[in-house]
């Protein structure tokens, strides 16, 4: 793991980290599995199945054989609520702010489609905090493929030893791995705290705000 006063980039995962936006994913999904007269999935059950991708989501939902239509109805339902029934998650603006004055490079690397992220971001008014914003469209291949986190490094010109990833499942912490950056995990997505431990991340935060501990102003920061 890279020694702390070397971090001088953040990389987040998006859903479950910087946002709540399991209400409209949920909505959205039921929307496909009423197209195809399926009953309503409970709130609490599609939460686990967030973060993998849509088109796993949508398997999961409707079946292999029906993922081409259902892609094609959640995305039309997602874009028309995802930025009213999408919240940024306790503490996390404030903390964004003071990484943003501590002179941190931040950027984001999603498996939700990256049009669907800038859209919540500019509504959350918190785009303007990262300077690249990476989704499954963007790349070949998603996570737990590090090929996101590494084309994230080299836009914004560090090496690995001055990154760490912040994600809140062990997918995560396996994407931060194969990347070679250090894996902060944070328990206010689909994993619980025990799963996390269990990935082994470099360290497990009690909450978001706990990043200011851990990343100090770095120097010439204003």
């Amino acid at each position: 793991m890279g020694n702390r006063q070397l971090i001088r980039g953040i990389i987040f995962d998006f859903d479950g980290t910087l946002i709540d936006s399991y209400e409209a994913i949920a909505e959205s999904l039921n929307h496909v599995r009423a197209s195809f007269s399926l009953p309503a999935f409970p709130a609490d059950e599609v939460r686990p199945m967030v973060g993998h991708g849509l088109e796993r989501l949508i398997e999961k939902a409707i079946g292999a054989e029906r993922v081409e239509e259902g892609v094609k109805l959640f995305r039309q339902s997602y874009a028309s609520l995802c930025e009213r029934k999408t919240s940024i998650l306790p503490q996390v603006k404030e903390t964004l702010d003071t990484l943003d004055r501590r002179g941190y490079q931040m950027a984001i690397a999603t498996n939700k489609p990256s049009y669907f992220a800038r859209d919540i971001l500019k509504a959350l008014e918190i785009d303007h905090l990262f300077a690249e914003v990476l989704g499954p469209n963007d790349v070949e291949r998603p996570k737990p493929d590090p090929e996101m986190i590494e084309i994230i490094i080299m836009r914004i010109g560090l090496s690995p030893e001055e990154i760490v990833y912040v994600g809140d499942m062990p997918l995560d912490v396996e994407v931060g791995r194969r990347a070679g950056v250090a894996v902060y995990a944070v328990p206010t997505g689909s994993a619980s705290r025990d799963d996390l431990l269990g990935a082994r991340p470099d360290r497990l935060l009690h909450r978001f705000s706990d990043l200011l501990t851990f990343l100090p102003a770095l120097s010439g920061a204003r």
